[in-house]
């Protein structure tokens, strides 16, 4: 069974990104160029008036302009289950909050009854993350509070925390 990938490009205040969107829901959103882009797009559809790009692009345009509303786009980022779990907690930090590698590390250490789980494992998960923005693995910062690891560049990365007024001394 052939599974059929739409695409679309979509122009942001901090450049283009690439969607992809299969089955209804979104698979991925990538700055162009960024660490981790998808390396085999030739097969996917261009399809810019998809329902789930039209709907991402009111998203994003409320999203930039700094309206908090809640995505309503269905996400289905494909991934291993642990990066699926980080993903999972990343998609329920809160806009203009920040944690660390750590916290998310101990939190699935809890939740599968581990004694301790690596911070660079979740690191890894955490920057293989295909949906930016929507599942905001910008949101997530080093020990020490440094702006390390965001596949976009740390550009964006502190673009995107100035836009959401995140607080870098009130890390959970």
């Amino acid at each position: 069974m052939t599974v059929m990938i739409y695409t679309c490009t979509i122009d942001t205040p901090l450049g283009a990104m690439t969607a992809a969107a299969d089955n209804g829901s979104l698979t991925g959103l990538w700055f162009i160029g960024q660490k981790y882009y998808p390396a085999r797009t030739t097969d996917w559809v261009p399809e810019p008036d998809h329902p789930v790009f039209a709907a991402l692009r009111r998203y994003l345009a409320g999203y930039f302009a700094g309206e908090s509303a809640e995505s309503a786009i269905p996400l289905a980022p494909p991934g291993s289950p642990f990066q699926k779990a980080v993903w999972d907690i990343l998609a329920a930090i809160p806009r203009g909050r920040v944690v660390t590698y750590g916290r998310i590390a101990a939190e699935i250490a809890e939740a599968q009854g581990l004694a301790s789980m690596s911070a660079q494992a979740v690191g890894g998960a955490v920057g293989h993350n295909p949906i930016s923005i929507l599942i905001p693995c910008h949101r997530v910062v080093g020990a020490n509070k440094s702006l390390t690891g965001y596949a976009g560049g740390l550009d964006k990365k502190a673009a995107l925390l100035r836009l959401e007024k995140a607080s870098l001394t009130e890390i959970e």
